[in-house]
């Protein structure tokens, strides 16, 4: 039987601290990716065309962009490629990032479609790496940021469905007790 954990007491913006740590993205790292800010702005909106374009030739994820103003879309998800590039991840960039994971909640996005995209994401990231003069460096620097960023969003799911949960049995901890087999 599984016990406790203390990563459960692990929340909100305490999570990019975490997860910095655990990926080790290190100082230089975080300023190699930040010199790269010019050369991202400058792909994307090739990547945001790139990904809108396959978002739009799948039935079930067009259908989450009806009604929606793509304009706005196109601008938040170019805005946020290039934020992967600005060399500072602190508080206000995970909470940037988790009211993203929880804007595509409460669309009831399911979480398979933005990692079934992480493709298109890196393609155009490791593009600008290799415009690095540390092509190498940049593009292991990108991969972890990517990571982080994934890692931020994912949590939105997490929290969300055990808010829920823990609403239902009347206490989080119940909750994850209940989800790990614990209880």
């Amino acid at each position: 039987m599984a016990k406790e954990r203390s990563c459960w007491e692990i929340k909100d913006e305490a999570i990019l601290k975490e997860l910095v740590s655990l990926i080790g993205l290190s100082a230089e790292e975080q300023g190699l990716l930040g010199s790269l800010a010019p050369q991202a702005q400058q792909v994307a909106a090739q990547m945001t065309e790139a990904f809108y374009q396959r978002l739009n030739q799948n039935k079930q994820t067009a259908e989450f962009l009806e009604g929606k103003s793509s304009e706005r879309m196109q601008a938040t998800l170019n805005g946020w490629f290039v934020q992967l590039f600005s060399g500072q991840y602190d508080e206000q960039y995970a909470q940037q990032r988790l009211k993203i994971g929880n804007t595509h909640v409460l669309l009831g996005l399911p979480i398979r479609y933005p990692l079934a995209m992480l493709d298109v994401i890196m393609e155009f990231g490791e593009k600008v790496a290799a415009q690095s003069a540390k092509p190498a460096e940049a593009s292991r620097a990108f991969r972890k940021i990517l990571a982080l960023d994934v890692a931020v969003f994912n949590q939105s799911f997490e929290d969300n469905q055990l808010k829920h949960l823990a609403q239902l049995v009347g206490a989080e901890r119940l909750a994850r007790m209940l989800l790990t087999g614990i209880a």
